[in-house]
């Protein structure tokens, strides 16, 4: 019975690890959305799954910003010209930048479950055109969850 039961427990376990998603967001100098850009800038995602930001023009990195991840979350920062995949374990949001391109407004958003530090990310100060990106897929986040 012992036996039938851990085999079922690890079935379970690669069942519910098949099923975690992977999400593609390119790092581009010239997107839809314009230069500079994370496309797509806005994701909205299940906790377990990833995001693979693929360096698809040179010069780009991803990074979390501080103040806009979860308390649990692990900040993470990419290296510049290299795709960087990220697993999203906590439910909230998170803010993450192009370090080199931030003031540039190289932005996006990673909604993870439930906005759970929705407030405290929206507070989160940014220079440049970064603070109108946000004030736009915070925007766009808040009409997707209703």
């Amino acid at each position: 019975m012992k036996g039938l039961l851990l085999g079922a427990l690890a079935a379970l376990a690669l069942a519910s690890s098949a099923v975690a998603a992977e999400i593609e967001v390119k790092m581009l100098d010239k997107g839809a959305e314009g230069m500079m850009v994370f496309e797509p800038a806005l994701v909205k995602i299940e906790p377990g799954d990833s995001v693979k930001f693929i360096a698809a023009s040179k010069g780009h990195n991803v990074e979390s910003i501080k103040g806009m991840i979860p308390a649990e979350a692990t900040p993470f920062a990419g290296k510049v010209s290299q795709d960087t995949t990220v697993t999203f374990d906590k439910p909230g949001v998170y803010g993450v930048k192009c370090l080199p391109h931030y003031g540039m407004g190289m932005v996006a958003l990673i909604v993870v479950g439930p906005p759970t530090n929705q407030a405290d990310a929206m507070a989160v100060t940014h220079p440049g055109k970064a603070k109108q990106v946000f004030a736009t897929l915070f925007g766009k986040a808040q009409l997707a969850t209703k």
